[in-house]
């Protein structure tokens, strides 16, 4: 053996012994090897979310709550790859571009961004401004940088109010035994004005893109889509609209610049010289960076609400939780692909599923935006939609939201509902009250599922309850939220697929202003505590 392969070997051994080289065995070799074994599903160790300007009313009043599943698991912070975490961690949420003012903030992407930042009570006073001009300003950026929420406690939710329209978006981050299945809550309550309304909504994970059927450019609405960028570099964004005969011509080229860990709103209607299109698709993709993104709107007449992204384009769609008095339903669907689409539409009612006969199919041309009046849709009990190929053999993907209303005349309200994944092991939604808390559960498939329901204590005090519920196969069930004994403030709700499934999950809020029942509808996501981390073990086999 010559020198040079003496010392490959050597450095080759000396780096397995330092890191740890892994042999991943081909399917069917055997357990001799670790690559048979599942992956290991360990707590994540950070989790990041952001929260949208709450509101532009000055009546408004914001309320945020955060919370942590208790979780044994993932108690400590595991640490991908199986370390445990030294630090107990916290989550806490800032306002977005927190102690720089919007010309500091706005780098161009090509800016130099690894430059330390100044410390403001160093920094030379601006022109006209004396030194005590420049301390209420180091003062208002040091305020502007403290946490509007930090929770230090898995179990116990914490929160926050904010009112008026200065409240700004919020960049959050979990770490340690907070990070798995974090969640936080706003909701925002705006008594009179043209956007009056319970806007409900659980702040987003950042993403690179998504969904938004059921938007609007129509004069009677004002939809904003708020991108909310968490990294400490810009982030360009794309937003495309396609309206009932495709694409809107759009008028912005360049994409959307959002500077460092901040938030931009951008109104639909802004984005086109086409005409007014009453139901519209609105996608939304990043250049480069990533961001948060969900859209307001505001409906003359109607009120307003959140409208978060769909689900991914999917051949099978399921729409969760229509209220019982529902006084009208309408279907937005849009298909991204090459083909046309045709769904059967389906309701999945307290007993069962039926097929509506308001409308039983709706067909989607590629590229356009169809819509589906399915007016009192529920006849007086709770349901879900279900949308399947009308054709098995032309399973074409789409997206797809719903337009809810409640109420006649003057007090009529809306809400929004996109298309939602299945809950998986467990989903959390935080800021539910002792009242107005309704939670729906539905199963599309056959088999029936056991599904447990988790209240946490509340933010000022109360113990937990826990509640299990088992819902048919087909059909939807509508359960007043259990309640923690001696509740004090707001409380969260934790959703744990026990056994059967797939299930699906939302939450619907609602308060009375004025005579106005006053609602908001919420999917529930996985919350994502988990991450499959491969197995991996020491083979120096593989040096031979």
């Amino acid at each position: 053996m010559n020198r040079s392969t003496l010392s490959l070997l050597a450095a080759a051994t000396a780096l397995a012994a330092l890191t740890g080289l892994a042999a991943v065995a081909a399917p069917g070799e055997g357990d001799t090897a670790t690559g048979t074994a599942a992956p290991a599903l360990l707590p994540v160790e950070r989790s990041s979310l952001l929260c949208p300007a709450p509101s532009t009313s000055e009546l408004a009043e914001t309320t945020y709550t955060s919370y942590t599943p208790q979780d044994a698991k993932a108690a400590g912070g595991g640490k991908t790859g199986g370390q445990q975490g030294e630090e107990a961690g916290k989550a806490e949420l800032k306002p977005s571009a927190a102690s720089k003012d919007a010309a500091a903030a706005a780098k161009k992407p090509d800016d130099p961004q690894d430059e330390k930042p100044e410390d403001p009570a160093e920094q030379p006073a601006a022109d006209g401004e004396d030194q005590k001009d420049q301390q209420a300003r180091a003062k208002r950026d040091a305020a502007a940088d403290k946490a509007v929420l930090t929770a230090t406690t898995p179990g116990t939710p914490v929160s926050a109010e904010a009112d008026g329209a200065a409240a700004p978006a919020l960049v959050g981050l979990a770490s340690g035994r907070l990070a798995p299945g974090w969640t936080t809550q706003q909701t925002t309550l705006v008594p009179a004005g043209g956007a009056r309304g319970l806007l409900g909504l659980s702040c987003t994970a950042p993403d690179t893109d998504f969904w938004f059927p059921g938007v609007s450019t129509a004069e009677n609405r004002r939809d904003y889509v708020h991108l909310t960028n968490p990294d400490d570099t810009a982030a360009v964004v794309d937003i495309e609209l396609y309206g009932p005969e495709g694409p809107l011509k759009s008028q912005l080229t360049d994409g959307v610049g959002v500077p460092a860990r901040s938030s931009v709103p951008v109104l639909l209607s802004t984005l086109t010289a086409d005409a007014a299109a009453t139901d519209v698709t609105a996608h939304v993709t990043t250049r480069s960076g990533r961001v948060g993104a969900a859209v307001q709107s505001a409906v003359d007449q109607l009120g307003s609400d959140w409208l978060t992204a769909s689900a991914g384009p999917a051949a099978t769609l399921v729409l969760p939780g229509i209220p019982a008095d529902a006084t009208s339903v309408q279907l937005i669907a849009y298909a991204p692909g090459d083909t046309d689409a045709e769904l059967r539409i389906q309701l999945m009612g307290a007993n069962g599923t039926i097929t509506p006969a308001v409308q039983q199919t709706i067909r989607i041309k590629s590229g356009m935006t169809a819509a589906a009046d399915l007016k009192a849709l529920t006849g007086g009990e709770p349901g879900s939609l279900l949308l399947t190929p009308a054709r098995p053999s032309q399973a074409t993907p789409v997206v797809a939201a719903l337009r809810v209303i409640r109420g006649t005349g003057e007090k009529q309200e809306v809400a929004f509902l996109p298309a939602s994944a299945p809950v998986g092991d467990r989903a959390t939604v935080a800021g539910n009250t002792a009242k107005g808390a309704t939670l729906f559960l539905t199963v599309p498939g056959k088999d029936s599922a056991k599904v447990k329901v988790t209240a946490s204590a509340g933010t000022g005090g109360g113990t937990p309850a826990t509640e299990t519920y088992t819902v048919k196969g087909g059909t939807t069930q509508a359960v007043t939220a259990p309640v923690p004994a001696g509740l004090k403030g707001t409380y969260a709700l934790t959703v744990e697929t026990e056994s059967g499934g797939p299930v699906h999950a939302s939450r619907m809020l609602t308060q009375t202003e004025d005579g106005v029942q006053m609602f908001t509808l919420q999917p529930l996501a996985n919350d994502g505590s988990r991450v499959a981390v491969p197995r991996a073990e020491q083979d120096l086999t593989v040096l031979d």
